[in-house]
């Protein structure tokens, strides 16, 4: 168990406008207590690692809901690689198809909320995994 609280970034990458869902994600993290930057919206992946390297963060929380997903959790991934940052856990939610799923776990997500999924739900797994190790296990919620 880490002694500092945990710091996340909640981003929105790409042109998705809507925000709301992120908004709360965020409090509910903050009320739970873990240390939130919200990026704020039309955050490009690399602002998104520049930020997460900078605030020396445990993990980065992505909100799609405009289907980039497949993009925006790769390309984060990548940068992450590039910055030797792959101790930084990169979890999220939006309208994410069943079919992609898999290969979101694939490429290195550690978890997947979609629509429906209970803040207690999201606050939980954040609080048990991220800053934990790595290996923690993959995680989807419907």
């Amino acid at each position: 168990m880490q002694s500092s609280p945990l710091r996340v970034i909640v981003a929105k990458p790409g042109l998705d406008g809507h925000d709301r869902g992120a908004k709360v994600v965020a409090r509910a993290l903050r009320d739970a207590g873990v240390e939130v930057i919200y990026t704020g919206l039309h955050q490009t992946p690399a602002q998104i690692v520049a930020t997460a390297v900078q605030e020396d963060v445990d993990g980065i929380g992505l909100s799609v809901l405009s289907g980039a997903h497949m993009t925006a959790f790769a390309e984060v991934i990548k940068l992450l690689r590039q910055e030797d940052a792959e101790d930084i856990v990169v979890f999220g939610g939006g309208i994410i198809p069943t079919d992609d799923v898999e290969n979101l776990l694939e490429e290195g997500v550690a978890a997947l909320f979609t629509p429906g999924t209970s803040m207690a739900t999201v606050v939980d797994w954040v609080t048990a995994h991220v800053g934990a190790d790595k290996e923690a296990s993959r995680h989807v919620t419907a």
